[in-house]
Order: structure tokens, then C-alpha cells, then sequence
């Protein structure tokens, strides 16, 4: 009798970081089961290419909505508050940026390990980046090590001593790194969406556009979805 495959769950939320992890845990040999969330973001654009980016790899998408009012203190989810728009240079160094979603990875990461405690996935996979990011303090690398102690004492795989970890294969790269990885792992990058803003066509001045910019740049790659 054949032993049952390994699977993983890949936050997945339709950018290149989040694209780049489910192509990793692809080719690590996962049966991959995906999560993406929708939690009052301005738009739902990245969210079509997740299902897009989900089918394409043979993933099992689990689609959420969850409703937390006090989430609007964030501008990526309240339309009253403008974006940032800061010199590249600046980026990440100015304190947490207005676009910080309150426990945003901590409410994600939990329902990654939820889902995975339920579906006997071993490993929770999630695209946080310490190099080129916004400054987020859920994205350090710190954060995640605590994580995988929770993942540990609070599951039943992690009573029963079965592995159940968080993994963050690009937290130590930086954009251009990732965008190369991408490229080594097939991923379909013309699908991906990282713009703040939606809309059909990315608006070049918010973070995510400007760090995406920069990856292909440095990477002396197209970017195949513009």
C-alpha cells in the first residue's frame, strides 16, 4: 500500500511572493491546498488571480470572507485614507506604514494552521519577505520561529507529535531573488497581481508597485503583466 502524499497549505493571495511559495511547495512534491482571504481590501483583483494562479497549479483553493470592522484603521482597506506614495529609497523606513493591516499574517497564519490541522497538511507556507517589504513587524523572521511554537502546542497533529511547521522560503530574499526564483519554478507571473489599488493596470506609485518595479529591474527581467 502506497503512503499518502504530504500536503501543504499556501497562503495564497494572488501576488508574486504568495505564487512564487505555492510553485515551491509544487515542486517540493506538496498536495497543495490553498487559502486566500478576503478581509475588506480595496479591491478583489488579487484575489481573481489567486483562483487563477490556484487552478493552474492543481491546488484546492479554500476561498474565505471574514468581516472585522476594526480593520478599517488600515488604508488598504479604508477608502478614506490615502496611500502612501514615498520615494523607493524610503520604503520600510519610516516606522509601520499606514497600509499596516492590524494582526494581518497573525489572523492568516492561524487559519493556515487551522485548515492544516484539519486536512493533516504538515506545513503551513506563507510569502512573508524581511529584505524588500513595507515594514511590517508580522513579516520579520522572529515572528514566524514563535509561530511554529504554536503551530506545535496548540494543534493535534502537535500533540500527537506529528511535524506541522511554518514555512517562509523567501523571507531572506530580496525582490529580485524572488523574482528569479519565480522564473526557475514557472511560475505564471503574467497572472499575478501585487497593485494596491486594482483597478486594469497597476498604478506604479503605491509600495507593492514600486518593490514589484524594482524586483524585475534588478532581475533584468519583463514583467510579463504589464
Amino acid at each position: 500500500m502506497s503512503r499518502e502524499k504530504k500536503k501543504a497549505v499556501v497562503l495564497l493571495s494572488g501576488g508574486i511572493d504568495s505564487a512564487t511559495c505555492l510553485y515551491w511547495a509544487k515542486n517540493k512534491g506538496y498536495v497543495l491546498e490553498a487559502l486566500t482571504v478576503h478581509y475588506g481590501q480595496r479591491h478583489d483583483r488579487e484575489l481573481r488571480s489567486a483562483r487563477r494562479i490556484a487552478k493552474a497549479a492543481g491546488a484546492r483553493l479554500h476561498a474565505l470572507k471574514i468581516t472585522l470592522p476594526w480593520l478599517n484603521s488600515s488604508s488598504l482597506i479604508n477608502k478614506g485614507k490615502r496611500l502612501p506614495n514615498v520615494a523607493l529609497s524610503k520604503i520600510g523606513t519610516g516606522g509601520v506604514p499606514s497600509t499596516y493591516v492590524p494582526g494581518r499574517n497573525t489572523i492568516f497564519t492561524a487559519l493556515g494552521v487551522s485548515l492544516a490541522d484539519a486536512v493533516g497538511a504538515e506545513c503551513v507556507v506563507i510569502g512573508a519577505n524581511a529584505l524588500d517589504y513595507s515594514g511590517y513587524p508580522d513579516c520579520r523572521p522572529e515572528f514566524y520561529r514563535a509561530f511554529n511554537v504554536v503551530a506545535r502546542l496548540g494543534t493535534k497533529r502537535g500533540d500527537q507529535n506529528k511535524p506541522l511547521r511554518i514555512e517562509t522560503p523567501l523571507v531572506r530574499k530580496d525582490k529580485a531573488a524572488i523574482v528569479r526564483m519565480a522564473g526557475r519554478l514557472h511560475v505564471p507571473l503574467r497572472w499575478t497581481w501585487s497593485c494596491y489599488l486594482g483597478g486594469r493596470k497597476p498604478c506604479g506609485a503605491c509600495d507593492s508597485c514600486k518593490l514589484r518595479e524594482k524586483g524585475f529591474e534588478e532581475a533584468r527581467i519583463k514583467d510579463p503583466a504589464l
